[in-house]
């Protein structure tokens, strides 16, 4: 947790897939300092007339290297969402050569009572974590 869910055009190998979460989940390690095994990932793929996302007027290019990225989450601090801004469009542009630009973000947060991990348990709630 938390659970990233990689919106995409389809098109990207295998590889460059792969390359991508491990970037993400890089980045997110360092940004909000959960365990290694903590790694959630979901890929999307869009045909490219599936996935429209311009630049809300700020002038901000994009490609078909586009990833709009939505991150389910505990609360995190102004702080941190914003590391894990920088960090990911630091990661994926030097592990990816995705373009800073080609970035776009969105949380959406929820408490300790929305997880369940397996086994019926809220383990959050149940201090199991």
């Amino acid at each position: 947790m938390p659970l990233l869910k990689f919106n995409i055009i389809r098109g990207r190998s295998r590889q460059e897939i792969d390359t991508l979460l491990d970037a993400a989940h890089e980045a997110m390690l360092e940004a909000f300092k959960v365990p290694e095994r903590d790694r959630y990932q979901i890929v999307l793929e869009h045909d490219a007339h599936m996935l429209r996302a311009l630049d809300t007027g700020l002038g901000i290019p994009r490609s078909e290297k586009f990833v709009l990225l939505e991150v389910v989450s505990r609360p995190r601090s102004k702080e941190a969402k914003q590391a894990f801004y920088k960090l990911m469009a630091q990661t994926l542009e030097s592990r990816c050569g995705i373009s800073p630009n080609d970035l776009m973000v969105s949380f959406v947060i929820n408490s300790d009572e929305d997880w369940s991990f397996g086994g019926g348990r809220a383990q959050f709630l149940t201090g199991e974590l």
